[in-house]
């Protein structure tokens, strides 16, 4: 069983022709919103993936909050550890260019209101064997608790360094496995502006520190993992992006969702690359969540 400790945000989405430089003001093309948050994208794509997913996070008392958990319900996810607290839901406010990149400003609201006692809550389900899945969208006292938590029950914990946090690097630390990407690992390593030797180095010299498995995602290149001293790589589909907003999180979920399947290491990584990738071909972080006999298909 895959338990998910996160955010969930509903995304603001307007597109440009370009994404706008410090200052300037650009005309958009179009707004919609979506379903979002790093825990719920995780969530519903490990749920898509084929596999029996817990939601733990918390939504306000306001008109986003079914809109926020909706995909999640109808995808079957178990939303018992879902609370409703006074105020706003999580909110992501998003701008894509032309060419599929994005900017991405997160207001916490229900987010900031998840607690340690929540994330202890959270954990006491679980049983040795699960596997736990964080990000870094709630508060570090929270996360900290879950990691700690599944370390003394003997569940696997999957923490992705995401949004970059100063103390991500520690809370790294706390985790059996980490995904990150690359601004995220360089972050983690200590060393900027790494070329693939250097990236590949870093990653041999912190799992000999750790023993951890340590996951970098590299966008269209694919990804670079460690596990047990042994180097994989996973490639992902040569594709013309529509919209990277829930990319990362589409890869973490099937990865995690793969794990939890019994797939080995290396066919795990490459399911997740090539959801990821899929994920690019849609816009919206939710609604471009691919589902699993699409990802079979193109594997």
């Amino acid at each position: 069983m895959i338990t998910v400790f996160g955010s969930i945000n509903m995304d603001l989405i307007a597109t440009t022709d370009r994404l706008p430089k410090p200052g300037e003001t650009v005309a958009g093309n179009s707004f919609a919103t979506a379903a979002g948050g790093k825990g719920a994208n995780q969530a519903l794509a490990a749920r898509r993936a084929g596999r029996y997913v817990h939601m733990a996070g918390a939504v306000g008392k306001d008109g986003f909050a079914a809109d926020a958990l909706a995909l999640l319900d109808d995808a079957g996810t178990d939303l018992s550890l879902v609370k409703h607290v006074d105020g706003p839901t999580g909110t992501a406010l998003i701008l894509v260019g032309g060419d599929g990149e994005n900017m991405i400003a997160v207001v916490p609201g229900a987010n900031g209101l998840v607690t340690a006692a929540d994330a202890e809550t959270a954990v006491s389900k679980m049983s040795e064997g699960d596997i736990l899945m964080l990000q870094l969208e709630v508060p570090v006292d929270a996360v900290e608790r879950a990691l700690s938590e599944a370390r003394v029950r003997g569940i696997t914990s999957i923490l992705n360094l995401a949004p970059l946090t100063p103390d991500a690097p520690r809370l790294g630390r706390l985790a059996d496995i980490v995904i990150a990407n690359e601004t995220e690992f360089e972050r983690l390593a200590g060393q900027d502006g790494m070329d693939a030797d250097a990236r590949e180095a870093a990653l041999h010299r912190l799992h000999q520190e750790t023993g951890q498995t340590l996951i970098v995602t590299l966008g269209g290149d694919g990804v670079i993992a460690i596990r047990d001293g042994v180097v994989s790589r996973g490639q992902g589909l040569k594709i013309e992006p529509v919209d990277t907003v829930g990319a990362g999180d589409t890869f973490c979920g099937y990865f995690t969702a793969s794990l939890d399947e019994g797939l080995d290491f290396a066919s795990a990584l490459r399911r997740a690359a090539v959801a990821g990738s899929l994920a690019c071909l849609k816009a919206g972080a939710q609604p471009s969540i691919p589902l699993s006999q699409d990802v079979a298909d193109r594997i």
